[in-house]
C-alpha cells in the first residue's frame, strides 16, 4: 500500500476545489436570480430597514466570499477518503445548503419575512452541525466555515429587526408569479 506525499494530498485537494468552489458559488447566484433581490427587488425597497442594514453591493460581495470559504471546506471533506463520517458530512452539508438555497426565494420572491427568519434558524443549526461534523474530520474545513456562521447570525439579526418593522411585509407588494431566472 503507497502513502500519498503532501504534494500528492494537496494537488487532489486543489482538483476537487476547481469543482467545489464554482459548484456552491454558481447554487448561491442561482437561488440569489430566481427572484430579484436586494435593491433590485421593489417589495424589498419599500420595507422599513433596521441602521444595521450594509449597503446592497455588501450582499453578493459578502455571500460569494462565504460560498467560496464553504466550497474551500467541502472539498476538504471530499478529499477526506479515510474518514467515516466523511459521508454523513457530506449528507448535512448538502441539507444545510439546500436551506440555504432556499432563503432567498422565501424571502425575496414569497415575502415570507417570518418564515424566512425561522429558516434562518434552521440553516443555523445545520451549519453548526456541519462545523462540528467537518471539524472532526479537518479542522481546517471547520474554520473555513465560522464566517459563514457568524454571518448567519447577522442576517438573522437583519431578518429579525426587518420582520419586527414590517410586521405585514408579505402584503405591502403583491408578490411575482414568474421567477426571473429562464433556462
Amino acid at each position: 500500500m503507497e502513502i500519498a506525499s503532501k504534494g500528492q494530498l494537496r494537488l487532489a485537494y486543489l482538483r476537487w476545489a476547481i469543482v467545489t468552489v464554482p459548484f456552491v458559488v454558481l447554487l448561491g447566484f442561482a437561488s440569489g436570480r430566481l427572484f430579484p433581490s436586494g435593491e433590485a427587488n421593489l417589495w424589498y425597497q419599500m420595507l422599513q430597514k433596521p441602521a444595521e442594514t450594509p449597503p446592497g453591493w455588501a450582499f453578493p460581495v459578502a455571500w460569494t466570499l462565504l460560498y467560496v470559504l464553504m466550497g474551500l471546506a467541502l472539498a476538504m471533506i471530499v478529499n477526506a477518503r479515510g474518514s467515516r463520517l466523511r459521508g454523513p458530512a457530506l449528507a448535512l452539508f448538502a441539507v444545510q445548503l439546500a436551506a440555504n438555497l432556499a432563503w432567498s426565494p422565501l424571502f425575496f420572491g414569497f415575502h415570507q419575512v417570518s418564515a424566512a427568519l425561522l429558516l434562518i434558524g434552521v440553516i443555523f443549526v445545520l451549519a453548526l452541525a456541519t462545523t462540528i461534523l467537518f471539524g472532526r474530520i479537518r479542522k481546517g474545513a471547520a474554520w473555513l466555515m465560522v464566517p459563514y456562521l457568524a454571518w448567519l447570525c447577522f442576517a438573522g439579526l437583519l431578518n429579525y429587526k426587518i420582520d419586527q418593522l414590517n410586521p405585514n411585509a408579505e402584503t405591502l407588494v403583491p408578490g411575482q408569479s414568474a421567477p426571473q431566472m429562464s433556462i
